[in-house]
């Protein structure tokens, strides 16, 4: 069962006297299944941050439809179940990051004993409970930004929405939020990220959309789009020089251990710059 439907959505900018528009997306089809990882990439402009705002209710599309857990978009039954991390962690300086995520808990309804549990649990998983008494205005990027996952999970949302959610972080920080991510995907949370760092996608996704130009170019599955169907790989344990010109036309006479085989990857990066170059050819063309 799909956690977001969208149908023919379509999002026109008209300028204030409405002789000039932008069509930010065109046509736009896409499921995001419960409990899956879904990734949005593409190009700067090509309509990410317009889908996302639409599916969050922050926009109405121009034509076409987009459902949140089963209601329209925007629904206030939608909102309940959803936490949202957007781009830039814009939260209140004056106080602490326990303040904060508990803050956000009282926005939620939540009583004072869920709250404290919820928050203590959420900053020790994102590594903030020794610093949860220092003002955000004192935070680094990456720390505003463990931050403000905390306080997009404290109401325990069935669909997370993910804004560059690992911007900032130092590797260290990128891993542990992305093991958590996996962490409430396996429990059963949906989860829709939008970011430019294609390794993290690859590294976190289940499922990706390219979009380009206000359109969806190529989705599918992370693990069946960056494999090859031209090429394979051999895996083996340690051979010899000898042995290595041999291996083809040798393996089981010389006795190497053949550990599996499968088919060659391409990288997520050279996936999203073929994909964004065919549709611009395209387009110019047409």
């Amino acid at each position: 069962m799909a956690a977001i439907t969208a149908t023919g959505l379509v999002k026109t900018y008209r300028s204030l006297g409405g002789r000039t528009s932008v069509e930010a997306v065109r046509g736009l089809d896409f499921n995001v299944e419960r409990g899956r990882i879904f990734g949005l990439l593409g190009p700067n402009g090509s309509g990410k941050t317009t889908t996302l705002h639409m599916l969050l209710g922050l926009l109405r599309p121009t034509a076409g439809e987009i459902r949140v857990l089963d209601v329209p978009a925007g629904h206030r039954e939608a909102r309940k179940r959803t936490g949202f991390l957007p781009e830039e962690t814009n939260l209140f300086g004056f106080l602490s990051g326990e303040e904060t995520v508990d803050f956000v808990g009282r926005l939620f309804g939540l009583k004072r004993d869920v709250r404290r549990k919820r928050t203590e649990e959420l900053l020790q998983r994102t590594g903030m409970w020794e610093t949860r008494k220092r003002r955000l205005g004192t935070y680094s990027k990456g720390m505003a930004r463990r931050i403000g996952l905390a306080q997009a999970l404290i109401g325990q949302p069935e669909l997370l929405v993910l804004d560059e959610p690992t911007s900032g972080l130092d590797p260290l920080g990128n891993r542990e939020i992305k093991d958590l991510l996996r962490e409430k995907a396996q429990a059963g949370m949906t989860i829709l990220l939008s970011s430019h760092l294609l390794a993290d996608v690859a590294d976190v996704c289940d499922d990706i959309a390219i979009f380009n130009r206000g359109k969806k170019i190529l989705a599918g599955e992370v693990q069946e789009l960056l494999s090859s169907a031209e090429r394979m790989v051999w895996e083996t344990g340690p051979v010899a020089d000898e042995q290595k010109r041999k291996i083809e036309a040798k393996l089981t006479e010389e006795g190497v251990q053949l550990y599996g085989v499968r088919r060659a990857r391409t990288t997520l990066e050279k996936l999203f710059m073929d994909a964004v170059r065919r549709a611009d050819e395209g387009a110019d063309g047409g």
